[in-house]
């Protein structure tokens, strides 16, 4: 049986929730597979740090802003969700202020640091969904009232981004906002079914001087094109 656009499940809250703490988890075992071991994390740690600020913490402003203002739950309950916000905004900036703090890197205090987010997170996650209903609510998800859904952080974080895979204004704001962040010197390849000019327009009004576009490939049926991040003069 086809399943239409208008029977598709709406996205929910727990299940996005899931998705995020799956990722954030994950990203978190890399780093402490390294702190367990005595060594600083410099990659992995970055990696985390960038998952954290780009995607947990648009969470939090999107849960905010977009769910919390239009909820009917008691003010007290939304302020102690409020105040959970607040401390895990807290313990994401103390965590990149020990990233950044090279005169005192402590393997040992990183791990605690990552294991007390981890549980923080997870403790405000649990909270929230009793608050706002349990899991056979159906609370909609973020990306469900507009947000750009976390599953395309992995798409738009690689060496390649699929444009068809990330599509409309959301995917393109999306993929610009992963080529603004493109390091000095550092590179990606966009495809897609369709010339993807518009983009590379949009970016050189940006930042007119800071990227290099080159056609890989001319289509129909597929276009590639790589872009790459020009050093700072």
């Amino acid at each position: 049986m086809t399943t239409t656009p208008h029977s598709r499940p709406q996205p929910t809250l727990v299940g996005e929730h899931t998705l995020l703490m799956t990722a954030v988890t994950s990203r978190a075992n890399d780093v402490l597979a390294e702190a367990d071991q005595d060594r600083w994390p410099t990659a992995a740690l970055q990696q985390f740090l960038d998952y954290l600020h780009l995607e947990v913490l648009r969470q939090v402003v999107d849960e905010e802003w977009l769910l919390f203002r239009n909820s009917h739950h008691a003010p007290h309950q939304l302020t102690k969700l409020r105040e959970d916000h607040l401390e895990v905004r807290r313990l994401i900036d103390d965590l990149n202020e020990a990233a950044s703090n090279d005169a005192d890197r402590s393997p040992q205090r990183l791990a605690k640091m990552i294991r007390d987010l981890l549980t923080k997170l997870q403790a405000h996650i649990d909270s929230e969904q009793q608050v706002l209903g349990d899991s056979t609510s159906e609370i909609p998800s973020m990306s469900a009232l507009g947000s750009t859904p976390h599953s395309w952080y992995a798409l738009t974080s690689g060496a390649v981004i699929d444009l068809d895979a990330v599509p409309g204004p959301q995917g393109i704001d999306a993929t610009l906002g992963r080529l603004l962040r493109l390091r000095a010197g550092e590179q990606l390849e966009l495809r897609a079914s369709s010339d993807p000019y518009p983009i590379w327009r949009r970016l050189a009004l940006a930042d007119p001087a800071g990227y290099g576009f080159t056609y890989l490939q001319t289509g129909p049926p597929q276009w590639r094109v790589q872009l790459d991040r020009r050093p700072s003069n």
